[in-house]
């Protein structure tokens, strides 16, 4: 499959590539505010720009540190622009080209990275003055409004013509199940590589951040082949002065896109964090089958195991179909469990789903609840059929689909999960309005026959009255 690419958003303070980030990436991972210096540490985020799939990067300001944490952020940001395909140089329109947004263009231009000037904050404004005065930083620039959404298509196209042309799919690895295994440093996901593999493939030290590059290994077990990669641990860099692991969440990220079956690991020492949803959140967003995996689960007493599993299900609600493994890597136990659910929700995941059946439990589900009327009428569902694995996709067809809302959504998609077993794979639905065959067309009946038409008409529901 084709690696991701990675693209940095960068500029000085309070520009809005915190915003850009959160409009491109369909999310709010990234602090907004009317003030600078927000963004302290790498946010990372999945978005599709121009339909190609990318890994975005928001950063902190570049500008005269004042202090040790912005000297970090900044750190920070170089990082990431060192891990970057390609890079998006925020300015605001409204303030101009200013000194510290020509030392910033100067910077990057030695990089020789490809470049792309968004001039944001340029709604209301003479586009022509404005990218005339962009002009002077030496880049492909285009103007956006991200706070509004306005000129991201064009960013979109303007970003993705400087990228690589994308690698199809091959047959690598093909016959087997591509398992990446991902979570926090320390983990056990090392450990659990080595006891897959009944060797020391992988280097497993109770030092945190051991593993920098993803470790690939095919094992047979049971006659099931699996394609593994240990990635490098995840963690945030709040304070880090060193670079030892700067690439690590990218590489995570690029590895679940190679991965059928993603198995996350926690830390049943030390619970459920943020970071650890995140990650969950990364992998359903991938649409990559998951099981998670409570590791060094034999540490733990009773109490601390009830409390650990409620604070799973109270953490990681969104992921509820996915299934949770109890285990110790280092000492093999659950390991017959991991395996048969990993293969358990890759069947789920590689299943044929066939267009009547789909669309018997979607007539099904709009027979028992309809959806809520919209602004203009209420959505007609009709049929619906496969869109594809990895991710899982169902195609819905109909009229005024664009009004289905959020809720209904969320109902027609554990509709689909009770009828099939869809344990351990995110599920999309892809709404497609259906083309009428007789828009456009003339009315060529004559008066005549609209009269008769409508007498043939009241004559059949006459006849429908009688019996």
């Amino acid at each position: 499959m084709d690696q991701l690419p990675v693209i940095a958003i960068v500029g000085r303070p309070n520009v809005g590539k915190s915003t850009l980030f959160n409009a491109l990436t369909g999310t709010r991972d990234a602090l907004v505010a009317d003030f600078p210096g927000v963004t302290r540490d790498r946010i990372y985020g999945r978005a599709q720009m121009s339909e190609r799939d990318v890994i975005l990067i928001d950063t902190g300001g570049l500008d005269e540190a004042a202090d040790q944490l912005e000297i970090a952020a900044q750190h920070q940001t170089r990082l990431a622009v060192a891990e970057a395909d390609l890079v998006v140089f925020v300015t605001d329109a409204r303030d101009g080209v200013i000194p510290a947004d020509q030392e910033i263009a100067a910077w990057l231009r030695g990089l020789n990275k490809p470049l792309v000037h968004a001039v944001n904050k340029s709604d209301g404004l003479d586009h022509h003055l404005v990218i005339a005065e962009a002009s002077e930083l030496g880049m492909d620039a285009c103007t956006i409004a991200a706070s509004h959404r306005r000129g991201l298509d064009r960013l979109a196209r303007s970003v993705v013509d400087l990228l690589p042309a994308p690698v199809e799919p091959g047959e690598l690895d093909a016959g087997g199940i591509n398992l990446a295994l991902i979570g926090r440093p320390n983990a056990g996901k090392s450990t659990l590589l080595n006891r897959l593999l009944g060797e020391d493939r992988a280097l497993a030290t109770p030092i945190p951040g051991t593993t920098r590059d993803p470790v690939r290994a095919t094992v047979e077990r049971n006659g099931q082949v699996y394609h593994l990669v240990d990635t490098a641990g995840i963690r945030r860099r709040r304070g880090s002065h060193e670079g030892i692991e700067r690439f690590s969440t990218i590489k995570a990220l690029q590895a679940m896109e190679k991965a059928d079956v993603v198995a996350l690991l926690l830390d049943a020492q030390e619970g459920v964090s943020e970071q650890d949803a995140r990650l969950a959140g990364h992998v359903i967003d991938a649409g990559r089958a998951l099981v998670i995996v409570l590791n060094k689960w034999d540490t733990l007493d009773r109490d601390q195991r009830n409390r650990l599993l409620a604070e799973v299900g109270d953490r990681l609600s969104f992921a509820t179909f996915a299934p949770f493994v109890t285990a110790s890597a280092l000492h093999g136990s659950g390991l017959g469990e991991l395996t048969d659910a990993i293969e358990h929700v890759h069947r789920a995941a590689s299943q044929t789903l066939s267009t009547p059946a789909l669309t018997r439990v979607l007539r099904a589900a709009v027979e028992a609840h309809a959806p809520p009327g919209g602004k203009r009428a209420t959505p007609k569902l009709r049929y619906a059929h496969s869109g594809g694995t990895f991710p899982t996709r169902i195609v819905i067809h109909g009229n005024r689909t664009a009004e289905v809302p959020e809720q209904y959504r969320r109902y027609l998609i554990n509709a689909f999960r009770r009828q099939f077993d869809f344990t351990g794979v995110p599920l999309r639905l892809v709404f497609r309005d259906s083309d009428n065959p007789y828009a456009g067309r003339k009315n060529t009946l004559t008066p005549r026959q609209i009269q008769k038409r409508k007498r043939l008409k009241d004559i059949g529901r006459r006849k429908k009255r009688r019996k």
